[in-house]
């Protein structure tokens, strides 16, 4: 991807849409610095959060990640207890709290504690497709994150299960006022945005996108 400007609007929801192989994945990656475990990538110009430049020098690439979270296109639970898939993210930040009020709170925001709160010492990789996905959503909230990237959220998804997830997301932004930014080939999917940039062959496509 080149010459990519543009401002992601805070407590929104921004589409990125194209064709496959487009460069969205790629941009959403260099918002949260994913791109760093790439061998062969590499990054110039800006990406500002807060106003400070993430790929300066002395910015710590994991602290980003903790502020920026990210969800994948297949549901990627650890092997791992539900409970402990949701309390991993907060522990090895130091989390000092009540780590069960934390759990509990995380998978509420996930439209998930209902589901699980009897089966929280199972595995996660036990659940069905669709709560596999609001593990990895409540995995990528438990650090309260002001800005959530979701690659193709729903892609692997059945429709009811993509549905849910798409419901979750605009619970997360109106409720939470968390900042999401989405990637996907879904024209349903896209409509919730506030905004839809349109990408091809690396650039941003539609004028309207860049502010």
């Amino acid at each position: 991807v080149h010459d990519i400007q543009l401002r992601v609007q805070r407590q929104k929801i921004t589409a990125f849409i194209g064709p496959s192989g487009c460069g969205k994945s790629t941009v959403l990656r260099a918002f949260n610095r994913m791109n760093d475990l790439i061998p062969t990538a590499r990054v110039e110009g800006e990406v500002l959060l807060g106003g400070q430049n993430i790929y300066a020098p002395e910015v710590d690439a994991v602290e980003v990640r903790r502020r920026v979270g990210m969800v994948f296109q297949k549901p990627n639970p650890f092997p791992k207890s539900i409970y402990e898939n949701v309390a991993w993210g907060a522990r090895i930040n130091g989390y000092r709290g009540n780590m069960d009020e934390l759990v509990e709170r995380t998978l509420r925001h996930a439209a998930l504690w209902d589901e699980v709160k009897d089966k929280l010492q199972q595995s996660a990789l036990a659940l069905s497709g669709g709560q596999q996905q609001r593990v990895a959503i409540a995995r990528a909230l438990v650090n309260e994150p002001a800005i959530l990237l979701a690659d193709e959220p729903t892609g692997n998804l059945d429709s009811q299960s993509g549905r849910e997830i798409m419901e979750l997301l605009l619970k997360l932004n109106q409720q939470q006022n968390t900042t999401i930014v989405l990637v996907t080939h879904d024209p349903t999917v896209a409509a919730n945005a506030e905004r839809i940039v349109q990408l091809f062959d690396g650039l941003v496509k539609s004028p309207e996108a860049i502010s």
